[in-house]
């Protein structure tokens, strides 16, 4: 019997490709999508869609009551660069949401919840190269605040309640199908629609800024798969390293370049180019390619090939 799955922030970037797929898999009606407005008819308008205020504990437990929801997967959230502009707003939405959800799952109205945490949780201390799954996490940003603390509430609240809950740590993430919502890594899908549109890009961090990426397919095939693993096979409850590729501003452009010639990139890094340099450079996702079989398909070249063929059809 498919569960029936509530989408929290179904209407951002990652929440809308994730209703498309988990719909594919458990069919329409059995995945409730919402989010706080109507901005995404696409999400809106091919499934069942519910006005959800994720601050809101009585109109998400109206929702599970209503649809009979077991499984939350909260997307809902105020991205890093977004996140420092507005600290309190971004600390509140973060972290009363997660609590709504925990505590619902606490309570037995759900039995299952996904919470995406960030390499933002990692700081200036935490080791650049190959970042281990345990290490020194201190975070810079409100944003990578909120997660960190998110974890340890995921951690205690399966320890001391026996509340099922699965995370993973997303790196940038790339997608073709939605635009970008405020994060640091964002010059990675911005620089594809500049390509195409103007063969050229201000990139607002430098050239040499290593970042772990994931390209959106990947991203979705993880949050799955994670989700899908029995649940001895989940031995992290606090959340997973999850890492495909790490690259340069450089190196993707020199990736387009192959494709168009006379694109251009300049430089004039702003605020965002010290969060990104307090993140790590690569991630060691180990457990999560042991633990429950994780494991990436798009390099960088197929990245680009991907980002470009898509744009160019949608664009038409």
């Amino acid at each position: 019997m498919s569960s029936k799955i509530l989408i929290i922030g179904a209407c951002g970037q990652i929440g809308s490709e994730l209703t498309y797929k988990l719909r594919e898999i458990h069919g329409d009606d059995n995945v409730i999508a919402s989010d706080i407005s109507y901005n995404n008819l696409g999400i809106v308008n091919s499934g069942i869609f519910e006005i959800i205020d994720a601050m809101d504990y009585k109109s998400i437990l109206v929702c599970v009551e209503k649809h009979k929801i077991d499984t939350i997967y909260l997307m809902a959230a105020m991205l890093s660069a977004t996140g420092e502009k507005y600290p309190m707003k971004a600390w509140d939405l973060n972290m009363t949401s997660l609590f709504h959800v925990l505590d619902l799952a606490k309570a037995k109205f759900i039995k299952k919840v996904f919470w995406p945490s960030s390499i933002a949780v990692f700081g200036p201390s935490t080791p650049k190269e190959n970042t281990p799954q345990y290490t020194t996490m201190e975070p810079t940003t409100v944003y990578g605040i909120t997660k960190q603390v998110g974890e340890r509430w995921c951690e205690y609240y399966n320890e001391k309640y026996d509340v099922d809950v699965r995370s993973i740590r997303y790196p940038g993430i790339i997608s073709w199908k939605t635009l970008p919502g405020g994060g640091t890594t964002d010059y990675a899908v911005e620089i594809y629609h500049k390509a195409l549109e103007e063969s050229k890009y201000e990139c607002f961090l430098s050239e040499k800024t290593a970042l772990p990426m994931l390209f959106m397919d990947d991203a979705i095939k993880a949050t799955v798969d994670i989700m899908e693993a029995k649940p001895e096979a989940i031995k992290i409850r606090s959340s997973y390293n999850l890492s495909g590729i790490s690259f340069t501003p450089e190196e993707i452009a020199l990736s387009i370049q192959k494709h168009i010639p006379d694109f251009k990139m300049s430089y004039n890094p702003d605020f965002r180019q010290k969060i990104a340099d307090s993140w790590p450079k690569s991630i060691d996702d180990t457990q999560a390619r042991e633990q429950w079989n994780w494991k990436h398909s798009f390099d960088l070249e197929a990245i680009t090939k991907e980002m470009l063929t898509q744009l160019k059809a949608t664009k038409k």
